[in-house]
């Protein structure tokens, strides 16, 4: 992922051994192509040391939209074969994603769903917005193998993408950095990447927490984002569509004490209320979804900017909104169950579910963005659903 027409395979062992795919474009019979790459052992923090050889293989030079079958392994044994269908290149085509936080290895409600909707080819990538497993460290890092194993039905069939979330903080995030690899060179904690007409950029909203592991980090994020979507807005006419992703809200109306229930929250504020806040940048660069999760719930708000509506028009709100859009999917199932709302809905809540499910996205095109969400609760019906709109022409840059 990252370079068109590359993938990468990720799988764990106990030994050292090779690090091998073999693939190919016929479902039964010889895998002709070979594809080899490197291991490097990890060493879980917990009490035991565990160590596990992460493996790690690009598979380079894919056809657009051709699917292929896969196994990795080596001599001392292979996975089984699992299929994937290489991303389509370019701007021009309607990439399906399905979008969520906040996955555990116990209570994973949403899953079975899930693996069903990406069996039947339904998406083209998934976004998984932070909380993995509950958590990968724990069990000297056995929940993390755990977790894996039942992600792997969706996460080796088509791009698993990733941030950070606060559960993955222990040991510095190690688990996190060493069982996902996504593009660029920052060990997945901030990234960018282009799919069809959008651009996707994912950080991690963690640096303004967990400020032992260095402040320096939310400056060095703030910078690398400001000069991320300097880019992306010179590059608007092949890619009209910025989209963010990361694990805690800025805003939500949930019945809880997280940061995103206060009025000046860090990710929209920054540290002290005022160096490195993010809702003033994503502004300033125009970024037209923001996909967030941690909250165990979904709520969609209206286009929104420092606690202002700014609906594209009565009956049309998200047809040309003057400020982003915040989607919160927090409820794909863990062990915390879900997250209640406050009695009184805050003036900038369009939708709020209290249910097990997940969003799915589809960028129809440059102009067009379908975001839906699905209730596990009520066997897959689809609870909200709403159409971004926004023009090619005028668009963006709302300062």
């Amino acid at each position: 992922m990252g370079e068109p027409g590359s993938m990468t395979v990720t799988w764990t062992t106990w030994v050292p051994t090779r690090s091998e795919v073999q693939f190919g474009l016929q479902p039964s019979g010889p895998l002709p192509l070979r594809a080899q790459g490197t291991f490097v052992p990890f060493v879980d923090g917990g009490i035991l040391r565990r160590k596990l050889y992460i493996h790690r293989v690009t598979l380079r030079k894919l056809l657009p939209g051709v699917q292929y079958v896969y196994r990795c392994g080596s001599a001392q044994g292979w996975s089984r074969r699992f299929r994937f269908r290489a991303l389509k290149n370019g701007a021009h085509w309607s990439p399906r994603l399905a979008v969520f936080g906040d996955l555990g290895a116990d209570n994973p409600k949403a899953l079975p769903r899930l693996r069903r909707d990406t069996q039947q080819g339904m998406y083209d990538a998934v976004l998984h917005v932070g909380d993995f497993a509950y958590n990968m460290d724990q069990d000297n890092a056995r929940v993390g193998d755990r977790f894996m194993r039942l992600i792997e039905p969706v996460a080796a069939s088509l791009p698993y993408m990733t941030c950070p979330g606060n559960h993955e903080e222990r040991y510095n995030f190690s688990n996190y950095k060493a069982r996902f690899s996504m593009p660029g060179d920052n060990e997945g904690l901030w990234y960018s990447w282009d799919l069809g007409p959008a651009h996707i950029i994912s950080f991690s909203t963690e640096v303004y927490f967990f400020l032992h592991y260095g402040r320096h980090l939310v400056q060095r994020q703030f910078r690398w984002l400001e000069s991320d979507l300097q880019k992306a807005n010179k590059n608007r006419a092949a890619r009209p569509w910025i989209i963010t992703m990361g694990h805690r809200p800025m805003y939500c109306s949930n019945a809880d004490l997280d940061d995103c229930t206060r009025h000046e929250s860090k990710v929209r504020k920054g540290l002290q209320g005022k160096l490195y806040g993010l809702e003033d940048l994503f502004y300033k660069y125009g970024v037209d979804l923001q996909l967030w999760a941690h909250e165990h719930s979904y709520e969609r708000l209206w286009p929104i900017y420092n606690y202002q509506v700014f609906n594209g028009s009565g009956e049309m709100p998200y047809t040309n909104p003057r400020g982003p859009v915040h989607i919160i999917t927090g409820s794909a199932g863990c062990e915390e169950r879900l997250t209640p709302f406050a009695v009184f809905p805050r003036p900038w809540s369009a939708v709020r579910v209290k249910e097990y499910g997940y969003t799915r996205l589809h960028i129809l095109n440059g102009t067009h963005i379908h975001i839906q969400q699905v209730s596990d609760d009520q066997d897959g019906k689809i609870v909200d659903d709403v159409w971004v709109v926004r023009p090619l022409f005028g668009r963006r840059m709302y300062l």
